[in-house]
């Protein structure tokens, strides 16, 4: 009987071990065939992402990537884990999938998905894109990112896409600069103005206003001209700076002219070439058809959307350009310091030759000039036989007067000061001519 049931055993045991032979291994982590586990951890986590589950799927293209470093899914899987960061959105998401996408690119520079990678990069900053009187950080960084898909990656098929995205981050990067050039242009603040216009007119060439930029641009410089005009200094140099200015307008103007004929400030820039007697440039027929082209692209804001745009984070972008190569340069930046600085050293260097011509004149006529002592007259110090005097007693609490003239020896000290009233008025009329170019 014993015998019997041992025999029953064994020929169990040897079923069960056939039986095993034919069936395959589960993993019991992915519950797949473990012939092909990393596939099969790649398809489960397709899955979650197509069905909204993504740190499901997270988990599992992980688990892929470090369990199996030499998988041909290993590519795809760190793409697709970056996906489910940027498909989950939210900023903290969006950082997780931009550090994800810079990883792909960093190991797989070559495939063409790294392209796509740095497209979408872009595209989150481009989301978080503010509108242009608010934090312009993340407009910043999308034309950084855009510029850097463009440039690195010129062959790919996304490259119109970046470009057009790439032009309405410009436009709204544009807007506002001339804000805030307006702003204080509105407020007398010239340089401030004149180097936001100059920066906006240098770098964003499609900006839906650029004409207005010009035009405005155009008008400081000749009211800087005329600011000029009204400086004491010799008419030569104030010759030289009044036409710097108004050839900088000219320019301008020239520029609304012969690069956008097809905007509406052009009467108005004709108009103001006239009164500078410059000559009015003929634009070219391939510099109006891009001028036509770009203007018929833009699309129009309506009344309602203006009013609820102003109720809305995003900012609206209908009038960039849909036409046209975006600048792929860094912004140029003018700094309204070093142009203040710049035109006073000027104006400083023309009263310093001024000074220095009317001594030359005084010297050459016998006559002696300012701060010169007449000829035979002892200078300070000496006496009138030519030894050197001794110095006089050290005086206490003595009001110390700047030098208007060489004072001989035994002047009396008392001598009348000159007018407070009249000094203060010579400052205050010579800072005010000052102030109305540079009204820093």
């Amino acid at each position: 009987m014993v015998r019997k049931i041992l025999v029953s055993a064994v020929l169990a045991g040897a079923v069960l071990a056939t039986s095993g032979c034919h069936h395959k291994v589960q993993n019991p982590l992915a519950n797949i065939d473990s012939k092909q586990p990393d596939k099969g951890l790649f398809d489960r986590g397709m899955d979650s992402m197509k069905h909204a589950r993504y740190q499901e799927a997270r988990t599992l293209l992980e688990t892929l990537i470090n369990t199996y470093p030499d998988s041909e899914y290993i590519a795809r899987a760190k793409l697709a884990l970056g996906d489910a960061w940027y498909a989950e959105g939210g900023k903290a998401a969006w950082q997780q999938a931009e550090s994800e996408y810079k990883d792909f690119q960093t190991f797989f520079p070559n495939l063409p998905e790294a392209s796509e990678a740095q497209l979408k990069i872009a595209t989150m900053h481009y989301r978080q894109m503010e509108k242009p009187d608010r934090d312009f950080a993340e407009a910043q960084r999308a034309a950084d990112e855009y510029k850097l898909m463009i440039q690195q990656y010129p062959e790919s098929p996304l490259v119109p896409q970046a470009k057009q995205k790439l032009r309405e981050v410009q436009e709204v990067l544009a807007e506002r600069q001339y804000r805030i050039a307006h702003f204080y242009n509105l407020r007398d603040n010239l340089a401030a103005s004149q180097a936001r216009l100059q920066s906006l007119t240098e770098s964003y060439p499609l900006y839906s206003g650029i004409d207005e930029a010009l035009y405005e641009l155009g008008g400081l410089y000749e009211r800087e001209a005329a600011g000029l005009k009204r400086q004491k200094i010799p008419d030569a140099q104030k010759e030289k700076l009044v036409a710097q200015f108004e050839k900088k307008a000219i320019e301008a103007y020239s520029k609304i002219v012969a690069r956008y004929p097809a905007t509406d400030r052009v009467p108005d820039a004709k108009r103001r070439l006239e009164a500078l007697k410059a000559p009015i440039p003929v634009p070219t027929p391939e510099a109006l058809a891009e001028s036509k082209a770009e203007e018929a692209s833009r699309e129009r804001l309506k009344l309602v959307a203006k009013v609820t745009g102003n109720f809305k984070k995003r900012p609206n972008v209908l009038a960039a350009s849909k036409v046209g190569d975006p600048n792929l340069q860094e912004e140029t930046v003018a700094n309204a310091a070093a142009i203040v600085n710049d035109l006073t050293n000027q104006i400083n260097g023309m009263q310093a030759s001024q000074n220095i011509g009317m001594k030359a004149v005084a010297a050459g006529t016998g006559t002696p000039a300012a701060n010169e002592a007449a000829p035979g007259t002892p200078s300070e110090g000496q006496t009138a036989e030519g030894t050197a005097a001794k110095p006089a007693p050290a005086q206490v609490n003595e009001i110390q007067k700047s030098d208007t003239g060489t004072q001989a020896a035994g002047t009396d000290s008392k001598a009348a000061p000159a007018d407070p009233k009249q000094e203060s008025s010579s400052k205050k009329k010579e800072k005010k001519g000052l102030r109305k170019l540079i009204p820093f």
